[in-house]
């Protein structure tokens, strides 16, 4: 490519937190009028390169050039007032008000010293029409899907006009159809000319939607190609520095007798309506639907953290009340959420604190006191059995990768020793090496007798790891098949049913 299509040039950037380099004189050429993929496993250092791209973090040294032009943004509003966006995988909004007041937070049209409503609209509507995203612009954020607010946050950087906006895993909680309108919407922004780098690790996107692709590993820069010159065996080894042969680990877990009854679960203030099914000891059960099929609302009704109108549970047969999450934790549920940032991490506290916060009564010392010794053994038993990468239990969460994040949450409530783990969406925003780590820990625990019932909008995963696969459609179970003997085609036609 022309040197004069060069629009953003990082050069040597290196970037130190407190016991970890987590760059290391990383470079990234990205070209006008591309789609740059930016892969490699979690803690690669591929979000940490883009953030001191975006003024979130000061590199320690190297040098960042905008259409040849030396930068160095103090901020994430310096970034964007200069054509650079960033939208997070993690999201971070305003969930109290409304979609169009996510969108132009800081610069609200105005007239005179009041907020120009009615322009916000009309501005905000424009934006939505160009993308075809049929959204309700005065909607509160917190009253929408994650994959909607996740299409918000798309918005609000194509309102800026930026010449280079940075996806961080943008496909983490989309479904298939939402994926095809997002690519739409990159390919159109490339059309303009307009320089994409694309962080994600599902290899069949990056190879249906990127022209390069840089590969990273433990912080340093280790391949650019052309995405035509590259297989998926092929990236899979550079990420990770050896060949992975398989996908999914064999499954190994034997489902015994009946462990867990729901009876007419129905919600008092979301879809779901007379859901009713079992699962069994040692198996892993999936659900599988489109968004909002109701597949997250029957986790967090089970587990106490949305209100039923209706329906029993039951657990080797004895009722369980399951009203709030203390109830749910006691009876032997352990809940890991879609959603790492919001309602998963402490993110001002520590890997310790983390950790074992849902298992303190196992440390109190006396009764009255924590057992600083008791806490750190456990800390490091998790960190050991998960392969987080983190320098120190003493790290805060919010420096850690979002797959190791995800890790020290699952480390979390296998402290608890539950008998049933609900997980929705386990293996979101984490590279392949890692997921095949999560799958054999997930069929280790099946193996164990556990209950494991799983959300994922990935249907390759479920059928790989699950026993049975439960499909939700617009709040209502819709079908159930064997992971063994079924197709995508016939789960996608079930999840289409009463949609």
């Amino acid at each position: 490519m022309a040197e004069d299509d060069v629009l953003l040039q990082m050069t040597d950037i290196t970037k130190t937190f407190p016991g970890v380099k987590a760059l290391d004189k990383v470079s990234l050429t990205l070209h006008r009028g591309t789609v740059h993929a930016l892969m490699g496993e979690n803690g690669a250092g591929k979000s940490t390169l883009m953030k001191c791209l975006f003024g979130l973090y000061a590199p320690d040294s190297g040098e960042i050039f905008l259409e040849g032009k030396k930068v160095s943004f103090k901020s994430s509003r310096e970034a964007l007032d200069n054509g650079v966006a960033m939208v997070h995988q993690e999201l971070n909004q305003a969930l109290k008000r409304s979609v169009m007041d996510n969108i132009w937070l800081g610069r609200y049209p105005t007239v005179g010293p009041m907020v120009n409503e009615k322009k916000m609209y009309d501005d905000t509507m424009a934006v939505f029409k160009e993308l075809e995203i049929s959204v309700d612009p005065r909607r509160i954020m917190s009253t929408m899907p994650v994959s909607q607010r996740q299409m918000v946050e798309i918005a609000k950087a194509v309102s800026y006009h930026s010449k280079v906006i940075v996806f961080d895993e943008p496909t983490s909680s989309l479904t298939e159809e939402e994926v095809e309108h997002l690519f739409r919407i990159i390919n159109m922004l490339r059309d303009r000319g307009v320089g994409i780098v694309y962080i994600s690790h599902k290899m069949a996107e990056i190879k249906r939607i990127s022209d390069e692709i840089t590969i990273m590993r433990d912080g340093q820069w280790i391949t650019t190609k052309p995405t035509a010159e590259l297989e998926m065996n092929d990236i899979i080894r550079l990420m990770v520095g050896r060949e992975l042969t398989n996908q999914f680990p064999p499954k190994t877990n034997k489902p015994g007798e009946v462990y867990l009854e729901v009876k007419g679960l129905t919600g008092m203030y979301n879809r779901l309506r007379d859901v009713s099914f079992t699962a069994r000891r040692g198996e892993v059960l999936g659900l599988a639907g489109l968004d909002s099929s109701g597949r997250t609302e029957v986790l967090e009704s089970i587990f106490g953290v949305r209100t039923r109108k209706e329906g029993v549970i039951t657990l080797g047969g004895k009722p369980c009340r399951n009203r709030n999450a203390q109830d749910s934790i006691k009876a032997g549920f352990a809940l890991l959420t879609e959603e790492r940032r919001a309602t998963g991490i402490f993110s001002i506290l520590d890997i310790k604190e983390n950790t074992v916060i849902s298992s303190l009564d196992k440390h109190l010392k006396a009764g009255i006191c924590l057992s600083e010794a008791s806490m750190r053994k456990d800390t490091q038993w998790s960190i050991d059995a998960m392969h987080t990468k983190t320098p120190s239990q003493d790290t805060k969460i919010r420096a850690l990768s979002g797959g190791n994040q995800q890790k020290v949450i699952l480390g979390r409530w296998l402290l608890t020793n539950p008998e049933v783990l609900l997980l929705d969406e386990p293996t979101r925003g984490i590279d392949v090496g890692a997921k095949y780590e999560i799958y054999q820990l997930i069929l280790d625990l099946a193996n164990q007798g556990k209950t494991i019932l799983m959300v994922s909008s990935e249907m390759p995963e479920l059928l790989g790891v699950c026993d049975r696969i439960l499909v939700m459609s617009g709040g209502r179970l819709a079908g159930e098949v064997d992971a063994r003997s079924t197709t995508q085609e016939e789960i996608m036609q079930l999840a289409a049913k009463y949609a």
